[in-house]
């Protein structure tokens, strides 16, 4: 099986650690929480092994080539990429064929090239599941604490997102 990482966050089995908001003991908050927090991650299964992928980088390429962050085996030389935007959301963008869980259709109010991924979406990649993960207290699509918020209609808006220049990483 043909499965490495190369810069991207860790590939191990080892059991996940739930971030904890920051505001901890005051009760179901926006979901704006600090860059890049509630642990982002993939968790890939294939032939009955089970791995976690932290995406700790804001640019990941999944597939074969040797610069791939994370290099499955049996997918295209750059088969999807996952982006970490200037909005702190998680965008899949594809190449090669995918069956996904989660709607295509852009969203307007996200600058994004690709798709925003919410805690849960899951991409068929050949042989590869892969779903993506974050903490709802962190995952911009579950404000004032998601299920424990109130959730559908009684839901009040959340306010607009916080500039996130100061907390984003420099590119190169």
């Amino acid at each position: 099986m043909d499965i490495s990482t190369a810069h991207a966050g860790p590939l191990d089995n080892a059991p996940e650690t739930a971030g904890t908001p920051e505001n901890t003991g005051h009760g179901p908050t926006t979901t704006h929480a600090t860059w890049g927090a509630g642990s982002p991650r993939l968790i890939i299964t294939h032939d009955g092994l089970h791995h976690t992928f932290r995406l700790t980088d804001d640019h990941v390429r999944i597939g074969t080539a040797q610069d791939c962050e994370l290099r499955l085996g049996g997918l295209a030389p750059v088969h999807a990429e996952i982006d970490h935007d200037e909005y702190d959301e998680y965008v899949l963008v594809l190449h090669g064929p995918a069956d996904t869980s989660h709607d295509q259709t852009p969203i307007a109010t996200v600058a994004a090239k690709g798709e925003v991924l919410r805690s849960g979406a899951q991409m068929i990649m050949g042989s590869w599941r892969l779903v993506f993960e974050r903490d709802e207290f962190a995952d911009h699509g579950r404000p004032y604490g998601g299920r424990a918020g109130g959730e559908g209609a009684h839901q009040r808006r959340q306010p607009s997102r916080p500039d996130y220049t100061d907390q984003r990483p420099m590119t190169e």
